[in-house]
């Protein structure tokens, strides 16, 4: 699991086995099978500035919902002993089904290759796919993940935080500052701050979710997660950034360092076509994945 390859004891170790997407230490036992509106300024949007941050960012997810699909950029950084590995990904996700596609794509270096496919990635609730992972699986097979049995509950084991899940995650926001307005790509936004208290965010998401936000909250090693949210007039998520850390144990001699992943996630588009059709069972590999 992430955690446990985080605790290995080497910071740059650490972040090479998130650059490849290979974090995830699992074999054919374990590779098996919202919110609603808020207030409007009676022009169809939310007047989301005068309204209590918390308010705001506890219907985050419940806005999505009612969007529908997105376009969606997602970009993933490590920063441990030294080292910083960025993992970035693009696609479609559909908010009202949970469901989406992205194809991520690794540093070469990180990747130890120089030619590395990028992975397909399907999320959807409970379940990750990743096809071209690599690892000694062949290359027409897929890899499907129980995200409720993983403990971080795919936050960052694909080297993608669920949209959904992120959204959700503002869901456990406190301590929260209202930074004021900007311009995210030609759309005002509202720049909220605070921290996120995973337990509280598990609680309060929807049913699809509570599962693998359960499973983070009882893994990571710290359960305020740092973020920065910016919102529309409508009160659709643009743009999202959480920090996780994490605690890697180092020698006897050496203090425990801290691993830092910066997982961000970007919106626009809202109302395009989704299609995630998941791979049938005969298409799912079954044997043992080699670690990265």
């Amino acid at each position: 699991m992430v955690v446990q390859q985080y605790r290995d004891g080497g910071g740059a170790r650490a972040a090479r086995a998130l650059a490849v997407a290979g974090v995830i230490a699992v074999t054919a036992g374990c590779v098996g099978g919202g919110g609603g509106g808020g207030g409007s300024d009676g022009s169809g949007q939310r007047a989301v500035a005068a309204e209590r941050p918390l308010d705001v960012l506890g219907r985050a997810a419940g806005v999505l919902a009612e969007a529908g699909g997105a376009e969606a950029r997602t970009s993933m950084e490590t920063a441990a002993g030294g080292t910083r590995v960025t993992i970035r990904g693009e696609g479609t996700y559909d908010f009202r089904k949970q469901m989406g596609r992205l194809k991520v794509v690794l540093p070469t270096d990180a990747a130890g290759a120089g030619d590395r496919r990028p992975i397909t990635e399907l999320l959807a609730p409970g379940a990750l796919y990743m096809k071209n992972r690599g690892a000694g699986v062949p290359d027409d097979k897929w890899v499907r993940i129980d995200t409720t049995a993983l403990e971080d509950g795919n936050l960052v084991t694909g080297g993608v935080t669920d949209p959904m899940a992120a959204a959700e995650l503002l869901r456990g926001a406190a301590d929260v500052t209202y930074e004021g307005k900007s311009e995210l790509a030609g759309v005002t936004v509202h720049h909220y701050r605070g921290v996120a208290d995973l337990n509280r965010a598990a609680r309060a998401a929807s049913p699809q979710s509570r599962g693998a936000l359960s499973a983070a909250a009882k893994g990571f090693s710290k359960d305020a997660v740092p973020f920065d949210a910016y919102l529309d007039e409508e009160g659709r998520l643009r743009k999202v950034r959480h920090r996780f850390s994490f605690a890697s144990e180092g020698s006897e001699v050496q203090e425990a360092a801290e691993v830092t992943v910066v997982s961000t996630l970007l919106l626009y588009g809202f109302g395009a076509p989704v299609t995630v059709r998941l791979p049938d069972e005969d298409d799912i590999y079954t044997g043992e994945i080699r670690q990265g």
